[in-house]
């Protein structure tokens, strides 16, 4: 027989713990890497930097800054302490974070463009061309492609 589902927390339990609902409202992936990032200074509520055993109220404003300096802006909509299905742990929180201006999204793209050919390139092994080019170089070959020894 199943447990009873957990209701998000009545107004009358006013708080929970910063980490706690991060990893509830599935902002975090886990509650020890929300708590990282409260350590690090990388979750602010309400301006103020946000430790991991500060109380979180309905209300409170959050920032949390993500990779490459990216910030979002989350608003606290419902407390919950016990874990909730995603569908329902979205509702916990509004974002209101900005878009992106157009010159942020054309850096991401561009970075998004360097470290794909990066990799691409890094990744693959010579082929038979390459190979025999790569030797040239190395032996200081001055004998051109299609040249017999």
């Amino acid at each position: 027989m199943k447990p009873a589902p957990n209701p998000p927390l009545s107004p009358e339990t006013a708080s929970v713990r910063l980490d706690v609902w991060l990893d509830v409202a599935c902002l975090f992936k886990t509650r020890s890497e929300a708590q990282k990032a409260c350590r690090g200074g990388k979750v602010d509520v309400n301006g103020q930097s946000g430790k991991p055993h500060r109380a979180l109220h309905v209300g409170d404003e959050l920032r949390i800054t993500r990779a490459a300096g990216r910030r979002q802006q989350v608003i606290v909509k419902a407390l919950a302490g016990q874990h909730v299905p995603k569908p329902e742990a979205r509702l916990l929180y509004e974002d209101v974070t900005p878009p992106p201006t157009p010159e942020e999204l054309a850096v991401r793209e561009l970075e998004r463009h360097f470290w794909t050919s990066r990799v691409r390139a890094s990744a693959r092994t010579p082929d038979r061309r390459e190979k025999r080019r790569i030797r040239r170089e190395k032996e200081g070959d001055e004998q051109g492609p299609g040249t017999r020894r």
